[in-house]
């Protein structure tokens, strides 16, 4: 009796703890890639070969694409200097009512503002780092070379800190800036009507790819944002697979007090077998009853793991028992999230090992010799 209890709370709490392990793992990945997701555009066009953005392709993409948003911009790396540091980053010029529709972030951060003349919206993290304050100037020195006497110096220019943005996570807040895009112009002396790149926003990213590619052709390429970042996605699906298989272990561990058990009620219960053998009860009955009491076993160990699992989610979701540092992770609440994929498949996996574990005992119990044993026992 004492081994069923304890392969019935095997089951339960290796059940409960998978699922609760699931949820985390798909919370944080999705709080992730929600995150990641704000400060990198879903998809990019950049020129080809010799070809150049200018405003007539722009006008072509409205005409054709009515229903996505496009943003040209032009961007460069520039340096940040404060008093005694330095910081590097990417300044992106931009305009203001485009960049406002395809980036949340930047639209919170203006509100009904625009960038105008030499304003720039800076990241939290870059205005706390240099300790500035609204109107403050912040002095960016550009990659691009200016002749001074004999010798070329890198260009440098004030901008005025207008705005301040924070996307919740550290790398962007700390290096991303904006301005206005005729500023960014005049600075890295751009012609009028031509940009870098076009920011694209869409719903259904995957789709546009491969309209906007049949639309361009090969003078342009459109990449998505996440196959900038397809290593990491890779890596971050590798690791929860890779949990999945280790706390299903646990699973398993537990189903073998499912075996354990039932072979002891076999080994004690031989003279009983024997005698239901020797009345005429086939072996398949006798299969079916040691099955069916590790599948009670099992299955009772997964429904309770599972009711055990969303109460553990609802009182994690609902109650601050474990805070999170919120400059890390931009929210102090534990992320929650059980697709219904890793639930069935929990179940399934679960559900298979509990009839393997059932089916083994339940196949030995059928195979005791009937005269040896009414005989001997």
């Amino acid at each position: 009796m004492l081994c069923m209890l304890l392969a019935f709370l095997g089951v339960c709490v290796g059940i409960c703890v998978l699922l609760v392990a699931m949820a985390i793992m798909n919370g944080f990945d999705k709080d992730f890639k929600e995150r990641f997701f704000v400060m990198n555009y879903p998809l990019t066009i950049l020129p080809r070969f010799y070809t150049q953005v200018d405003d007539t392709l722009i006008l072509k993409l409205q005409n054709e694409f009515e229903e996505l948003s496009f943003s040209p911009y032009l961007s460069t790396q520039v340096i940040a200097r404060g008093d005694n540091r330095f910081e590097g980053g990417i300044i992106f010029g931009v305009n203001s009512q485009d960049e406002k529709k395809i980036n949340k972030v930047v639209a919170e951060a203006l509100k009904d503002e625009e960038l105008k003349g030499f304003d720039l919206l800076a990241g939290s993290a870059l205005i706390d780092e240099f300790r500035l304050k609204r109107n403050d100037k912040l002095p960016l020195i550009f990659s691009n070379l200016n002749p001074s006497g004999l010798a070329l110096i890198p260009q440098t220019k004030r901008f005025d800190v207008k705005y301040s943005f924070s996307s919740g996570l550290l790398l962007y807040d700390k290096a991303y800036m904006f301005a206005d895009i005729e500023a960014v112009r005049k600075l890295l002396n751009v012609p009028n009507g031509v940009y870098e790149g076009v920011h694209v926003y869409s719903n259904d990213a995957f789709r546009d790819l491969e309209r906007l590619k049949s639309f361009l052709g090969d003078e342009f390429a459109v990449f998505g944002w996440w196959e900038q970042n397809a290593n990491l996605f890779s890596a971050l699906e590798l690791e929860k697979r890779a949990l999945f298989i280790v706390l299903m272990l646990i699973i398993l561990v537990a189903s073998l007090n499912i075996i354990s058990s039932l072979l002891m009620i076999v080994m004690n219960r031989r003279s009983e077998i024997a005698l239901l053998l020797a009345l005429g009860t086939s072996k398949q009955e006798i299969k079916k009853a040691f099955f069916a009491l590790g599948s009670l076993i099992g299955g009772g160990g997964i429904c309770a793991g599972v009711v055990l699992a969303f109460i553990a989610m609802w009182v994690l979701g609902n109650f601050d028992i474990i805070s999170l540092p919120a400059d890390v992770y931009g929210s102090s609440k534990l992320p929650l999230d059980l697709s219904m994929f890793d639930f069935i498949l929990t179940l399934i996996g679960a559900g298979l090992i509990v009839a393997l574990s059932s089916y083994y005992p339940a196949k030995k119990a059928t195979e005791v010799d009937v005269l040896d044993t009414l005989r001997n026992e």
